[in-house]
């Protein structure tokens, strides 16, 4: 008598996954993500060019105070430039700005990637 526990089969298994299942692993792994990139920055350079090619400190401040942003901290990091800001409602942005030319390439808003 041959067991069917130990039946071999040629046939590829099937995984029934919900949609709602499916949808809170997106959500958990995209909170993993934002928190992630909190943590260690936007994760790549702004930019690869040399530091001979940034703008200073102040050049970068001017630019992203003339959008309208408080700027309460800044660091370079990695090839990018971090702005800590606040908006015009209190709310805390962090943003990724390309030290050559001053353009905002990422924002944290509060716990939100963007």
């Amino acid at each position: 008598m041959q067991n069917s526990f130990f039946k071999t089969s040629n046939a590829i298994p099937t995984i029934s996954v919900s949609l709602k299942a499916l949808a809170t692993a997106t959500v958990i792994a995209a909170t993993v993500l934002v928190s992630s990139a909190h943590a260690k920055s936007l994760g790549r350079p702004c930019t690869s060019a040399p530091e001979s090619q940034w703008l200073t400190k102040q050049e970068l401040q001017t630019k992203i105070a003339a959008l309208g942003y408080n700027v309460q901290k800044i660091k370079i990091d990695k090839g990018c430039a971090e702005f800590y800001t606040l908006g015009n409602d209190g709310s805390k942005i962090e943003l990724f700005v390309d030290p050559t030319n001053g353009n905002i390439v990422g924002q944290i808003v509060g716990d939100s990637k963007k």
